[in-house]
């Protein structure tokens, strides 16, 4: 399994980002894959989760502004984050299962 995570930088905030998580390695159209992030200094939280079906779940903290979504031709997850805050300021990791990628880092500031 592998997993490769980007699109990360800096931006202001009430920016947008689209982060990009390309996966090999296992059945990709029939697999869940999550977004979690973890900021500095505090646990890894989840964030997001895309199933086969293309159903979504979101965490609280990001409902109605991030979107997950799938492209099963490309193998690629991606996380559309819109009206991002600096609390928002993590490393933003793809995974399935316990299984996760090199993370990238996303910094929201002024």
């Amino acid at each position: 399994v592998q997993l490769v995570e980007s699109g990360g930088g800096l931006v202001q905030p009430g920016g947008s980002l689209r982060l990009s998580c390309a996966a090999s390695g296992f059945t990709f159209e029939s697999s869940a894959i999550a977004w979690t992030r973890q900021a500095p200094g505090k646990g890894l939280e989840w964030v997001s989760t895309i199933y086969s079906d293309r159903s979504t779940r979101y965490a609280a903290s990001v409902k109605g502004r991030f979107t997950i979504s799938r492209d099963n031709v490309k193998n690629t997850v991606y996380l559309q984050m819109n009206s991002l805050k600096p609390e928002d300021t993590a490393v933003y990791y793809c995974a399935i299962g316990s299984t996760r990628g090199q993370g990238t880092q996303v910094t929201v500031s002024s």
